[in-house]
């Protein structure tokens, strides 16, 4: 034991290596790390000894154990004693953001959120010295305000980070501030204040002269979002050179060596995601836009891609933004394999997607109404249409996003076109996503489906005319924007509704066209459809070689159906048809082998 009149050095930093040895053991030591630390408090230490190292066991209890309890109580004794200190901002300002990300973390104690928020507001207003703390701590309460979906509170925030790094003399995070503000604001929908604040960054991102890295990935950060805008927007031809800018940059970075240059400015000290969460995030905007493209085949690819690229930063990494990934990419492919004819691996899948959100609640809450739509898919996929009635209907219970909502909408439309007795609720469907006037949402895609829906109802009336009208306005819409699937199904609509009124050779005008579009998707019900169509038309014509020919091509597109059909309806995961309530269920339903790919294996 040091005397009094010893400095504090040796003992204090012997304890301190201790502990650190044992923090950095394999595996971690953290019991031991932890009785070193407390071992400190012993001698009496001075007031920054006593404050760094409460924080230190606060750090050490809230990442490596489950006692959040003595973290906050450590981490809250470091705050009010640094904060007595002058010159002390490190330990004073981490304790601060500390403190309240383990708020935050306990979401559900409402009165600790707002614990957090006037914690990280004094924080916010004592930092404003320590450009890299009043930053940081700006993030954090902005996207605190996210979490709480307050989007009004996070984009002031976000913009009074902007006028201070403007002040403080960094571009690169005036960047990130502003780029960040212009992610919320498309969440919001608030499109006249997006396109001047993307043209502002364009501007500062392409004059900022620094670390290449830094710069491309500001690059990126600006082009997922154009990417995403245009997606949103149901936009897939106009978005190509964007796309492509995109692939480009991810390339470039990909190239790069990640120096560790520190930036001469402290506010530059942010990043905005790791390289290979760029890489990942890159796969699935280009995935999203395949699947509404219909380039099936290449969806399926990059999700491939980015799922063994998400494995491998999973072991190393338990971001919870690499789980929102994989949600995302199994829901696109999960609707790619719907229409590819393979709903037992789509099934599987969806068995997937309720495992991880019954992971993460917040996963779950920003993903029900989704899930229930791709069951409300699948279950239309297999004709069980009360199921696919419910499914909808409980995603539209849950949702709040107007595209998703005008989504479902269509979809639960032909839901009850197909049951054909459900006139009254059809008709105040239709009357909500009018593609004549005052659509609800600004899709040129759901646009263009909601002129099919009507002209699919209209064809069912046996209101041809009408129908034609319908379905050359979601021809017209469709082939503006590269839309595949819609135009092989409007084709072949069409086609069959020339056959109907006798007329061959406009019928064989759509269909060969529909027949060839849905192949190279490939849409396994337009090519069903059109290879029956094709079968009468050339019977019709006395054709009977063509005749023979199509029966055929319809016999096998029937046989692959039929056995898929069997295989999904044959799997447990089937039961979650019946699921429209409560958290996901999991266990019952769990895949015996992971999903897979071959038909085969699962007959």
């Amino acid at each position: 034991m040091a005397t009094s009149g010893e400095a504090p050095e040796s003992w204090y930093l012997a304890l301190l290596g201790f502990a650190e040895h044992f923090r950095t053991s394999s595996p971690p030591k953290i019991r031991l790390c932890v009785h070193c630390l407390q071992a400190v408090f012993q001698f009496k230490p001075p007031q920054r000894v006593e404050a760094r190292t409460h924080l230190q066991l606060g750090s050490v209890l809230y990442h490596h154990t489950k006692n959040t309890e003595l973290a906050r109580s450590h981490l809250e004794k470091a705050w009010f004693i640094s904060q007595q200190i002058p010159q002390f901002e490190d330990v004073k300002f981490e304790a601060a953001s500390l403190l309240s990300e383990l708020y935050c973390q306990q979401l559900l104690l409402h009165n600790l959120v707002d614990s957090a928020k006037p914690l990280l507001r004094k924080a916010i207003q004592i930092s404003q010295q320590t450009p890299y703390w009043h930053c940081r701590l700006l993030f954090q309460l902005a996207q605190l305000h996210t979490l709480e979906k307050d989007l009004v509170s996070a984009c002031d925030l976000l913009g009074v980070g902007a006028e201070y790094t403007r002040v403080v003399g960094s571009e690169y995070t005036r960047a990130l501030f502003l780029l960040s503000k212009g992610m919320l604001l498309l969440m919001e929908r608030k499109l006249g204040e997006v396109h001047p604040l993307l043209t502002l960054c364009g501007t500062i991102v392409e004059n900022w002269q620094g670390n290449p890295i830094q710069k491309e990935s500001l690059r990126v950060f600006f082009l997922v979002l154009q990417v995403t805008h245009y997606l949103d927007a149901g936009q897939v031809k106009s978005v190509k050179p964007c796309l492509k800018q995109l692939q480009q940059c991810i390339q470039t970075i990909s190239t790069l060596h990640d120096d560790e240059i520190l930036p001469s400015n402290p506010a530059d000290l942010f990043h905005w995601l790791p390289k290979e969460h760029m890489c990942v995030l890159v796969y699935l905007v280009t995935v999203m836009h395949s699947m509404q493209a219909g380039y099936l085949e290449k969806a399926q690819k990059y999700t491939d891609k980015a799922l063994m690229q998400l494995e491998k930063l999973k072991m190393l990494d338990s971001s919870p933004i690499l789980s929102t990934f994989q949600v995302i990419l199994l829901e696109h492919i999960i609707m790619c394999r719907l229409v590819t004819g393979h709903k037992a691996t789509a099934l599987q899948e969806i068995s997937q997607v309720c495992q991880l959100c019954a992971q993460s609640p917040r996963l779950f809450t920003n993903h029900a109404s989704q899930l229930h739509t791709l069951l409300g898919l699948y279950c239309l996929s297999v004709n069980c249409m009360d199921n696919a009635e419910a499914q909808f209907t409980a995603a539209l219970r849950l949702t709040t996003h107007q595209e998703l909502w005008a989504f479902i909408v269509t979809n639960l439309a032909s839901v009850y076109i197909r049951e054909g007795n459900r006139d009254q609720e059809l008709y105040n469907l239709l009357e909500r996503i009018n593609p004549d006037h005052n659509f609800p949402v600004s899709s040129h895609c759901l646009r263009a489906a909601a002129f099919y829906i009507r002209g699919l109802l209209s064809f069912f009336q046996g209101r041809y005319n009408e129908a034609k009208r319908f379905l050359r306005e979601t021809l017209k819409m469709s082939n503006a924007e590269d839309l595949n699937r819609l135009t092989a199904c409007s084709l072949v609509l069409l086609g069959h509704i020339f056959y109907v009124l006798g007329n061959h050779r406009e019928s064989n005008n759509m269909v060969v066209p529909a027949m060839q579009l849905a192949s190279k998707i490939p849409d396994m019900s337009v090519q069903l459809w059109s290879s029956a169509l094709l079968k009468d038309l050339n019977k019709a014509c006395g054709n009977t070689i063509d005749a023979h020919e199509a029966a055929q091509m319809h016999q096998n597109f029937s046989q692959q159906l039929l056995q898929d059909h069997i295989a999904a309806c044959s799997l447990p995961e089937h039961n979650l048809i019946s699921w429209t309530d409560g958290p996901p269920p999991v266990g019952q339903f769990q895949a015996q082998n992971g999903p897979s790919t071959s038909l085969a294996s699962l007959l």
